[in-house]
């Protein structure tokens, strides 16, 4: 037996409303206490006693237990823009400084003088050059801090909250059902692998090793003193946007989810 997202379309997120902030749970006999009563909540609590029930035809063995979520819209804020992207939008600055001839040219131009306009009609390609440029010439190591140093002092415009707080309450509800019945939570996500991983282990108790997203290339060399370092470049080498994500989940992990959770046609 598999749960897609199909079988209970926007009542994903609709099932409960507002944002919240991630939390321990009290002791409750619902395990889904913020789902509203309904097809999508009874979709997931079918699901779980059929994979579980060693009697039942559709038992799966704990090994075997995989559930995959997106991350943006689903376990998280989306809204007004993707929060890596907000992250990348925030260094256009020090890019520029770096690299004084980009100051003149789009799309970098439009973020530096601030031209919302021109930013909201930014199509994908330009998303994904920013991107890569604002992430690129920095070791693994240094973009690490630099997220976590991100993370610790942004906060969304319209909430006034760090965006690690700005989770769905009833997803992670679903994340937490599932782990308790022996299934393995995985994130298949359009963003960058190496961003999501630095919080999803705090977030979602989901660790970096079961984060999939869009990867660039890393150069392995060596830094002045000798010591080996990896480079992020400024080149894509993973898209893991539409079938990506099913094609990658695959590629990386040699198995098909069982269950999967997302927000959009292209979650399918």
């Amino acid at each position: 037996m598999e749960l897609h997202r199909r079988e209970f379309a926007a009542l994903v997120l609709g099932a409960a409303a507002g944002l919240t902030a991630a939390g321990p749970a009290g002791a409750q006999t619902d395990p889904l206490p913020s789902w509203n009563d309904g097809p999508a909540k009874d979709a997931i609590l079918k699901f779980v006693r059929a994979t579980t029930g060693s009697a039942s035809p559709d038992f799966v063995p704990p090994e075997e237990r995989v559930a995959a979520f997106d991350q943006d819209g689903t376990l998280w804020v989306e809204h007004p823009l993707y929060t890596q992207v907000v992250y990348c939008l925030d260094h256009v600055g020090d890019l520029v400084k770096a690299k004084p001839e980009l100051k003149s040219r789009e799309p970098f131009k439009a973020v530096l003088y601030g031209d919302r306009e021109a930013v909201a009609k930014l199509w994908m390609g330009q998303i994904f050059e920013i991107v890569l440029a604002t992430q690129s010439g920095m070791t693994v190591e240094e973009y690490r801090a630099d997220v976590r140093q991100w993370l610790a002092t942004a906060k969304h415009p319209r909430w006034s909250r760090p965006y690690t707080e700005l989770v769905y309450q009833p997803m992670i509800e679903v994340l937490s059902f599932l782990r308790a019945n022996g299934f393995a939570n995985f994130i298949a996500t359009g963003g960058s692998a190496c961003f999501v991983r630095e919080y999803s282990g705090k977030v979602y108790d989901i660790p970096p090793e079961r984060v999939a997203g869009t990867a660039q290339a890393n150069l392995f060399g060596h830094a002045k003193d000798g010591k080996p370092v990896l480079t992020q470049e400024p080149k894509l080498v993973l898209n893991n946007l539409e079938a990506g994500k099913i094609e990658n989940f695959w590629l990386m992990y040699g198995r098909r989810p069982n269950a999967a959770f997302g927000n959009s046609s292209s979650d399918d």
